[in-house]
């Protein structure tokens, strides 16, 4: 690679590429992201690579690994351009077919398209697909386009231009400016204005300055900052260039999970063909501004993902927040202005850049501007990343992009902000989504998480599922989070093993406000959020479990007893032969039991009796009805006896 000394040798390297690029010649882009690796797309791309030289295509047709597009339910996901025909779900023994039938033949595999689960319309496009049509992706869209790992895949889309804006036509308080008038709000937590902490470092009278990526995503179920580093890891490295110059900083960290191997190969491999182009390093684009980053990988620690327990960590320290006695972009690394913010924010910074302020603040509410990345997953038929503008409703997200609730079942909550974050419930579906209207009603934005559940779901086991997650990520620095959440997962716990007893929500609230007025850092101060929201707005099921011992999802194990009802059982034996506890009673023309005594209610016999007898119930809270003596259980010809 050529070192680029200027902006006009930027474009001029721009215009070669794009020159270099047949636009009309097939494409095939195959998802190489983490959760479609899992499912066997690296398989697809060595068959797609394989069978076009088989066929003697390769001057004609181009095959690349690609980054996440979110539609992690049906991946692998390839798309074919210049047509942009989606398919889903594609394996290796798929391929012959779509290169003869698509590729040479220029026709559609009709099996792979997406279908619509109500209507059986198919898709071909992948701008036709409910999931995609519904969605406003300006930060992962091009995910599915660009090679991660070349660099001319990114600048051939525009990559480095708002950089190279920045160090010729703007000054570093234009820049912050720009941020401040596009109200871009912190995409990894509470929502705090990014241009508000950027201009208090750049007025910050110390010298040396840093910025920082937080990309230690430790929330169940998220995966945004992961797709966004392994898909396009050049927007955010230019994200945080620009950054850098706008608050006079030399030096950038990158703090991401060493669980992300996938993202932690692109990021390095990204800075290391940014500074052999000369857009990192020394004198950038002609200059004189000089910008380093290093990657710092954490060791799994959920609390590191607070600013000032991260910024401990890459001190070399144990990851502990501290007393925020003075703002971390006034003294945070090293006791130096820190700007840190999350992968997502940092890759918004070159688009605002590129299309301005009034572009940004075009989407979204009046607090909250600009798309938002949410990893929606739980009891939703399309899980995967979704990109919405602020504003959409919850209903809209769950039902117009996720595609609602499987099995026909009934949406019950939604969870959104990670394990500190609150439980939404059905009634308050149209609410708007955006940093305040979450938090009126209990709730977080958080950095996206969007946790779906039904009817089956246990809303008093849900609040202590969260906070046994975050009794075991407490640093254990503070007493409110170390023994305050710790007893409240205990009382949970009681409470969903049936032996709550009266007072113990009063407990629970008391608690709750210790941790929520003393605790040191945020992650003790919104750890009660899942129990004060799923009280507020199921403290019916708190009373039921705690009152009538029963839990009216029937989903606390303690509290439930399976049943076989005898007007149902044929005899089939199937719930027998999979009981692994031995604890089916019955025989050849006989109805089935279950003995209780025995039973260790894992649910087997429940998921595996025949849909056709449903003969296995659920009960809670009341007594089981007594064992039928056998020579009453014999079943004549398909019919019972007592018949």
């Amino acid at each position: 690679m050529a070192r680029i000394n200027s902006s006009a040798e930027l474009e001029e390297l721009r215009k070669g590429i794009l020159a270099a690029n047949d636009l009309n010649k097939p494409c095939i882009s195959v998802c190489a992201g983490a959760g479609c690796v899992a499912s066997g797309a690296n398989e697809v791309i060595a068959a797609f690579k394989d069978e076009i030289a088989k066929q003697g295509l390769e001057a004609d047709v181009t095959t690349k690994g690609t980054g996440c597009p979110g539609f992690c339910e049906r991946g692998p996901v390839v798309v074919i351009y210049p047509e942009e025909i989606c398919y889903l779900q594609v394996k290796a023994e798929d391929v012959p077919e779509i290169v003869e039938q698509t590729i040479k033949g220029k026709n559609v595999v009709e099996r792979l398209l997406y279908t619509d689960q109500t209507t059986g319309e198919k898709a071909t496009h992948e701008y036709d697909i409910p999931f995609y049509k519904n969605q406003q992706r300006v930060i992962i869209g091009s995910n599915i386009r660009i090679d991660p790992k070349i660099i001319d895949e990114y600048l051939a889309i525009g990559g480095y231009r708002a950089l190279a804006k920045v160090l010729t036509e703007m000054t570093p308080e234009q820049v912050v400016e720009e941020v401040k008038k596009s109200n871009l709000r912190g995409r990894g937590g509470a929502g705090f204005p990014a241009g508000s902490k950027w201009e208090g470092s750049r007025n910050a009278p110390d010298d040396i300055k840093y910025v920082i990526v937080n990309a230690d995503e430790g929330d169940p179920g998220a995966f945004m900052d992961r797709a966004v580093l392994e898909g396009n890891p050049h927007s955010v490295l230019e994200g945080l260039a620009i950054g850098a110059y706008a608050i006079g900083a030399h030096e950038g960290y990158i703090y991401v999970r060493q669980e992300y191997p996938l993202a932690v190969e692109n990021i390095n491999l990204a800075i290391k063909q940014a500074e052999e182009y000369g857009l990192l390093g020394e004198n950038i684009l002609g200059s004189g501004f000089n910008f380093v980053v290093k990657v710092h990988q954490g060791a799994g620690a959920f609390v590191c993902g607070e600013s000032t327990a991260l910024m401990t960590a890459l001190e070399g320290r144990a990851g502990e927040p501290r007393p925020k006695y003075i703002r971390s972009n006034i003294k945070g690394l090293w006791q130096r202005p820190s700007v840190l913010n999350n992968v997502e924010t940092w890759a918004n910074v070159p688009l605002i850049i590129n299309k301005g302020a009034d572009w940004f603040t075009g989407m979204g509410t009046k607090t909250s501007k600009g798309t938002k990345i949410f990893a929606l997953v739980g009891k939703i038929n399309n899980t995967g990343l979704v990109e919405v503008p602020m504003g959409m409703t919850l209903r809209d997200i769950i039902y117009k992009v996720g595609g609602g609730i499987p099995g026909g079942k009934k949406f019950k909550a939604v969870q959104t902000g990670g394990p500190s974050g609150g439980c939404i419930p059905e009634k308050l579906l149209d609410l708007e989504v955006g940093y305040d209207e979450l938090t009126k009603v209990g709730s977080m934005m958080g950095s996206g998480g969007m946790i779906v559940m039904d009817e089956d779901t246990c809303m008093v086991d849900v609040a202590r599922y969260f906070l046994e997650f975050l009794t075991d990520e407490s640093c254990g620095k503070c007493v409110p989070c170390r023994e305050g959440i710790r007893q409240m997962l205990k009382t949970l716990t009681n409470i969903t093993q049936g032996k709550g007893k009266e007072g113990d929500i009063e407990l629970l609230e008391a608690l709750a406000e210790t941790a929520v007025e003393g605790a040191l850092c945020a992650l003790g101060k919104s750890a009660p959020n899942p129990f004060l929201s799923t009280l507020k707005y199921f403290r019916d099921e708190y009373e039921a479990h705690i009152k009538e011992k029963r839990c009216p999802a029937l989903s606390c194990k303690e509290l439930i007893a399976f049943y076989i009802d005898p007007a149902k059982c044929h005899g089939c034996g199937t719930c027998a032969r999979k009981c692994p506890s031995g604890a089916i009673i019955g025989g050849k023309s006989l109805i089935h039991m279950v003995d209780q005594t025995k039973c260790t209610k894992c649910g087997t016999c429940f998921e595996v009796c025949p849909p056709r007898f449903r003969a296995v119930t659920k009960i809670s809270g009341e007594p089981v009805p007594d064992p039928i003596p056998e020579e009453e259980r014999i079943i004549v010809r398909g019919a019972k006896k007592n018949e």
